[in-house]
């Protein structure tokens, strides 16, 4: 494994006092996962953390012309990093963001951040890295030219997804450390004299099809993880409907072809899972829309290290869904036949949503007590089931909640 002091590769020493934080309330035995919520409203100029009656514990007030686009994550250190709804990008849609903050507890922004230009801009979810530095979706445009010579079919100006790993520095400066864009991992079978051409589809996973459902925002990726212990990122698109395992132990250079870090395979698709149509295998879709690709953290007693996607329209009667599944690791990689859709054929477990679905957005978070948080996004409805999928602790909020997460008590007060 390479070692860098810029690219974030394993859990740094308070990782590793988070996970024994993160296991404290488990112990007590009680119902709930004892905590604090977080959550802030899109569009909103707030921050809130909420204790297990729902009342406000602590909260974070946003200037009028930086309110909340998607994301806002609790550090280990007290201070949010949350997506801003930047004005004057050049790209347009939702949520289109282009600019990342981190807000200390005293609600001062410590680090302000724009990725956003006329050629790229960052977009819906971000990740916090265990060595501080941040994982950003990007869109990146290309001409109808270029889609062109990439043996599309489909004619006209495309954003394809990159992601890009910032080194912050300063108040408002940023390094790229690593970046991985899908333009060099693309494949298809429409015209033999331009790039990406492949003679079959479904023998190259590990490529994805430009001509699958091509159109300007061609993926619409909106939900992004990192496992530390396996060096790797899992990715959601909303478009397509599936998520996206790629190794994030390669250099730039390597997340560029098709060879090297801890897979051997480059930048390559490791492992893809949802809608096996997309890289014309046989198989059930089983995305319906899907958000907040991320894995099942290791504390977790039922699904340690599995897959989780939020299923919007997935369930009986287009009702939103957790769906974990279980992929089939080999080492860094994972097992597929040739010709064939990767393993498992449907989930492992779901969980539906009783009530009105969200249409877009939410999220799930797998607590270390085998309790699941749902967030239903367009209802401002956050709720926490047990195992048996009862329901034990709720909170109604006004506005659009795209994702909400339980911290424990030792993480917000720094008290064991």
């Amino acid at each position: 494994m390479k070692i860098s002091a810029q690219k974030s590769l394993l859990p740094a020493f308070q990782d590793i006092l988070l996970a024994i934080c993160l296991v404290l309330p488990f112990q007590s035995g009680a119902q709930t996962y004892t905590g604090y919520t977080l959550y802030a409203q899109q569009q909103g100029t707030k921050g809130y953390l909420v204790d297990m009656t729902g009342a406000t514990y602590h909260s974070w007030t946003f200037a009028s012309n930086k309110t909340t686009c998607y994301s806002t994550y609790l550090l280990p250190d007290g201070s949010l990093l949350r997506s801003v709804n930047r004005t004057g990008n050049s790209f347009s849609g939702g949520p289109v963001s282009g600019e990342v903050q981190k807000v200390n507890w005293n609600g001062t922004v410590t680090w302000d951040f724009v990725y956003s230009t006329t050629d790229y801009c960052s977009h819906h979810d971000h990740h916090p890295m265990p060595n501080g530095n941040v994982l950003l979706i990007c869109y990146e445009r290309k001409t109808a030219a270029q889609v062109t010579q990439a043996g599309c079919s489909w004619t006209g100006e495309m954003w394809p997804e990159k992601i890009v790993e910032i080194q912050p520095s300063g108040s408002t400066g940023g390094t790229v450390v690593w970046e991985w864009h899908i333009w060099d991992h693309l494949c298809q079978n429409y015209n033999a004299a331009r790039d990406n051409y492949v003679t079959s589809i479904v023998q190259h996973p590990e490529l994805l099809n430009i001509n699958y459902l091509p159109q300007k925002d061609w993926m619409h990726a909106n939900g992004i993880d990192y496992n530390p212990v396996l060096d790797q990122i899992i990715f959601s698109s909303h478009n397509l409907n599936e998520v996206y395992v790629i190794d994030h132990s390669t250099t730039t250079a390597q997340a560029a072809g098709h060879t090297g870090g801890n897979s051997g395979k480059g930048g390559d698709i490791l492992y893809r899972w949802g809608n096996p149509a997309a890289y014309q295998a046989s198989g059930s879709t089983i995305f319906n829309v899907v958000h907040d690709a991320h894995w099942v953290p290791s504390t977790h007693p039922a699904w340690p290290n599995a897959l989780c996607g939020f299923n919007n329209k997935g369930g009986a009667g287009s009702k939103s869904c957790v769906d974990i599944f279980i992929p089939p690791y080999n080492g860094y990689n994972y097992s597929i036949t040739p010709g064939s859709a990767f393993t498992p054929a449907t989930y492992s477990s779901r969980h539906t949503y009783s009530g009105t679905a969200t249409q877009n957005m939410g999220n799930s978070q797998q607590l270390p007590n085998g309790n699941t948080l749902v967030c239903i996004a367009q209802s401002g409805f956050m709720y926490e089931i047990n195992p048996s999928q009862a329901q034990v602790w709720s909170k109604t909020v006004t506005g659009v909640v795209a994702q909400a997460f339980r911290y424990p008590p030792c993480y917000v007060t720094g008290t064991y």
